[in-house]
């Protein structure tokens, strides 16, 4: 055998590193890549020979470049992009963002009470001392975009208080733009990616808290038809002695109990994968944000019920009775337009947390009960566009939520010093607010006689 070392290979080389696995060391771009790329430089050279910026001129556009990667927020970007015209020229300016397709709000202005413009032009113009200058997206930042921007727009600025615009000025201003464009561009990608991040990071915990943790209660499930399946082969052993009246009714209270955890298995079931085709769309993870499917629905057959349904043999083994006679309750059809998958869950999350913190209290009759209740009440002119409200109640008997607490309830993370020993993540109120203001709506708290009520008020249009 040769004691030879072999040396090794240096161009199979892959490096595992933070550009991560597919990232291969290279000598470079290729000559026709090189060639293109100093034929870039040069021309340059060229423009910039031709542009015969000034002196100040130049070094406005270097500071921009300095302090566009200095400050890293988009609304510091802002400030800056607007700061740089009117420090080194006198100029007062304003950028505008699309917000719609023919909507466009100022988010950087040096003048704050200035009149905004109504109708921002979507080609460069020069009128009444206002230069307009549009910012149209590359097409990836425009693919990603909840709408889509006229004519590829994304945003303008508006340089204003100017007697006259020589074709100079009118070049520079351009090419300024041109690299707040850039700018804009990288920074909203990057932001997009971050808040795409962040929500996979919440999907994981919604999957977690409203699925994989529920789960856990299959295994209660298929003890308990474990022990009816035992039941049935004790009936076998024991049919010596007696009677056929006796046999069938041990029969029939066999059938019944099986049909029953049948029943309970197949329902959790249902919910489970109702959440799961909910929680999962693809549309959520190419958008990087919950998409609303919203669709006419009834409130208390297709939402309410089926969550009860889940949790009344866990509110019967806490000892916590349902009283549906406190105001609003469900003996009419209400049909509202909602997401059910996600709404749904938002009563999964408060059924959850009623049967948790529901304790014995005191009413103002005297009498110790214990007890959660549900229903709705109609509110009119709730919302600041005149819409009605339906504002829907999850009420538990129990100590009021510490004042100090209240505040805090629907932030990620937060729970209230009274959960005691009780299991949770401090997620599932959050979620329910995030799904809640998806559909327009609100959520709150309020402290009431014997007890706490959370609530969600969605718009009601009558269409």
């Amino acid at each position: 055998m040769s004691n030879e070392k072999k040396s090794a290979d240096v161009s199979s080389y892959e490096p595992e590193g933070p550009l991560g696995e597919g990232f291969h060391l290279s000598t470079g771009p290729g000559p026709e890549k090189m060639l293109q790329i100093q034929r870039r430089i040069h021309e340059k050279m060229d423009d910039y020979k031709d542009y015969s910026f000034s002196a100040t001129e130049k070094r406005a556009l270097m500071i921009f470049f300095d302090l566009a990667q200095e400050f890293d927020s988009l609304e510091d970007f802002f400030a800056v992009c607007t700061a740089v015209p009117r420090s080194l020229f006198n100029i007062d300016c304003r950028l505008y963002l699309a917000m719609g397709p023919d909507d466009f709000v100022p988010v950087g202005r040096t003048e704050s009470r200035a009149p905004v413009c109504s109708s921002v032009p979507l080609e460069k113009i020069f009128r009444a001392g206002h230069l307009f200058i549009p910012i149209r997206g590359n097409l990836e930042l425009v693919d990603q975009l909840p709408f889509k921007p006229a004519g590829d727009v994304i945003g303008c600025f508006e340089f204003y208080k100017m007697d006259d615009l020589s074709d100079h000025q009118s070049l520079f201003f351009e090419k300024f733009v041109n690299r707040v464009g850039f700018q804009l561009h990288s920074k909203i990608l990057r932001r997009k990616g971050q808040e795409h991040l962040e929500f996979v990071r919440n999907l994981v915990k919604d999957v977690g808290h409203n699925v994989i943790v529920p789960n856990m209660y299959f295994k209660l499930f298929y003890n308990r038809l474990r022990d009816r399946i035992e039941n049935i082969r004790k009936l076998e052993s024991d049919i010596e002695g007696k009677s056929i009246a006796k046999i069938r009714t041990d029969l029939d209270i066999l059938y019944n109990g099986l049909v029953s955890q049948f029943n309970e298995i197949h329902s959790h079931y249902e919910q489970t994968s109702l959440f799961l085709e909910t929680l999962l769309r693809r549309q959520h993870f190419e958008e990087g944000r919950y998409i609303v499917e919203k669709r006419p629905c009834n409130l208390l057959k297709q939402i309410i019920e089926p969550q009860l349904e889940r949790y009344r043999s866990r509110f019967e083994d806490r000892g916590i009775r349902l009283d549906i006679s406190m105001g609003g309750v469900p003996d009419r059809e209400v049909r509202i337009v909602a997401d059910v998958g996600l709404i749904s869950q938002v009563y999964a999350n408060l059924f959850s947390n009623a049967v948790k913190y529901t304790r014995d209290e005191t009413m103002c009759d005297g009498r110790r009960d214990k007890f959660a209740a549900y229903g709705w009440d109609m509110v009119k002119d709730y919302f600041r566009n005149g819409w009605d409200g339906l504002k829907l109640n999850v009420y538990t008997t129990g100590p009021h939520i510490q004042e100090q607490d209240r505040e805090m309830l629907f932030q990620p993370g937060f729970r209230s010093d009274n959960v005691g020993n009780e299991y949770g993540s401090g997620h599932g109120l959050f979620f329910v607010r995030q799904v809640v203001e998806l559909h327009g709506g609100e959520v709150g708290y309020e402290p009431q006689d014997g007890g706490n009520n959370f609530y969600f008020v969605l718009p009601l249009r009558e269409n």
